[in-house]
């Protein structure tokens, strides 16, 4: 984001290391089928009103951990237009996960909403330059 700070950057890099994760779960198993990771990307782009909030390229070590942890199969498939395609599926277990971490994402927003108005926080409000 134009104009941010390096603290407010590293910031964003944190919350979107397990956000991510969240994210990409829950849009496959929205999908309910296979999907390749351009293909991912565009979907997650779709569901953000702002926008892909994370980059496009940030995407594919994160499917590749998710796959790792046995939380998404994958397989590769040969293209007709390009190089190969690897093609994700939330598994069983990445459904749980997946349940585990909503519920997980659920406590701590409102936690994180509670503890800002506890503290007279404003959402909208702008430091004067």
């Amino acid at each position: 984001m134009a104009g941010e700070t390096a603290y407010t950057r590293k910031f964003r890099k944190e919350l979107m290391a397990g956000l991510s994760s969240l994210v990409l779960l829950a849009v496959l198993a929205r999908a309910g089928r296979e999907m390749y990771g351009y293909e991912i990307a565009k979907a997650v782009k779709a569901e953000g009103e702002g926008g892909l909030i994370f980059k496009q390229g940030a995407i594919y070590p994160v499917l590749r951990s998710l796959n790792q942890l046995g939380l998404l199969d994958s397989r590769v498939e040969a293209s007709a237009f390009g190089p190969p395609r690897r093609y994700y599926s939330i598994t069983d277990e990445g459904r749980r996960a997946l349940f585990e971490w909503q519920g997980a994402w659920k406590d701590m927003r409102e936690f994180v909403d509670d503890a800002l108005k506890a503290q007279g926080a404003v959402y909208e409000a702008r430091p004067s330059a």
